[in-house]
C-alpha cells in the first residue's frame, strides 16, 4: 500500500498536467501492443507459408503455389499471389517483378500503420511535461511574491519540487515510448526484408524456369531444322 500511496502523491503533487501525460503514454501502449501483435502474427504467418509454398515454386510447380497462396490473406500469400497471377498471363520476369513491387508497396503501409505515433507521443509527452514545469512554477512564484518573508525559501523549494515532478513523469511515459517505436520499427523493417527476399527467391525460380525452357525450344527447333 506504501508503494501506491507514494505514486498517487508524485501524481497528484505534479499538478494538472499529470493527466494528459496519463493519457499519452496509455494509448501509445495500447498502440505499442497492437503493432506488436500483428507483426509478430505476421512473421509467425509468413514463415508458415514460405514453408508451404517453397517446395511448389522449388519443384516448377506454379499452379499449386497459386493454389496455395489463392485464399490466403496473409502479407506472402498476397504478394506471392500477385506475382503468381502476373506469371500465369505472362512469362516475362520484369512484368512479374513490377506486379510484386506494387504488392510490396501495397503491403508495408498496412504494416507501418500507426507506428510512427509512438514518436509523436514521446514528444509530446515531454512537451507536456515541460509545459506543466513552467506552469507550476509560474504558480509557485505567484504565491511566494504575497507569501510571508519567513516562509518564502520553504514554499519556494516544495513547489519547485513538485512542479518537477511533471517534467518526471513525462520523461518517464516518453523514454519507454521511443523505445518502444525503435523496436516495433525493427521488427517491422525484418518483416520487409523477408517478404522481399521471398519475392528474390521466386523470381530467381522463375528466370531458371524460363530460361531453361528457351534452351529446351532452341534444342527442339536445332533438331527439327
Amino acid at each position: 500500500m506504501g508503494f501506491f500511496h507514494s505514486i498517487a502523491q508524485f501524481f497528484e503533487a505534479g499538478g494538472k498536467m499529470m493527466l494528459p501525460i496519463l493519457l499519452i503514454g496509455l494509448v501509445g501502449l495500447a498502440i505499442a501492443i497492437e503493432r506488436w501483435v500483428t507483426i509478430a502474427r505476421a512473421q509467425a504467418q509468413t514463415k508458415r507459408m514460405w514453408a508451404r509454398v517453397e517446395p511448389s515454386l522449388g519443384e516448377g510447380d506454379f499452379d499449386k503455389a497459386r493454389e496455395i497462396v489463392g485464399a490466403d490473406n496473409t502479407p506472402l500469400g498476397r504478394l506471392l499471389g500477385a506475382g503468381l497471377a502476373m506469371q500465369g498471363a505472362v512469362r516475362r520476369r520484369d512484368d512479374v517483378e513490377k506486379a510484386m513491387q506494387e504488392g510490396i508497396m501495397e503491403i508495408v503501409p498496412r504494416l507501418e500503420k500507426r507506428t510512427h505515433y509512438l514518436g509523436t507521443f514521446a514528444n509530446l509527452a515531454t512537451l507536456v511535461g515541460l509545459l506543466g514545469t513552467v506552469s507550476g512554477l509560474i504558480g509557485a512564484f505567484s504565491a511566494v511574491a504575497t507569501a510571508n518573508p519567513a516562509e518564502k525559501a520553504n514554499m519556494l523549494s516544495a513547489s519547485i519540487s513538485e512542479a518537477m515532478n511533471c517534467t518526471a513523469f513525462g520523461l518517464g511515459t516518453a523514454v519507454p515510448l521511443l523505445f518502444l517505436h525503435a523496436f516495433l520499427t525493427s521488427r517491422t523493417q525484418n518483416l520487409v526484408e523477408s517478404l522481399e527476399m521471398a519475392a528474390i527467391k521466386y523470381l530467381n525460380v522463375l528466370s531458371l524456369r524460363t530460361s531453361r525452357a528457351a534452351q529446351q525450344a532452341t534444342v527442339q527447333n536445332i533438331r527439327a531444322a
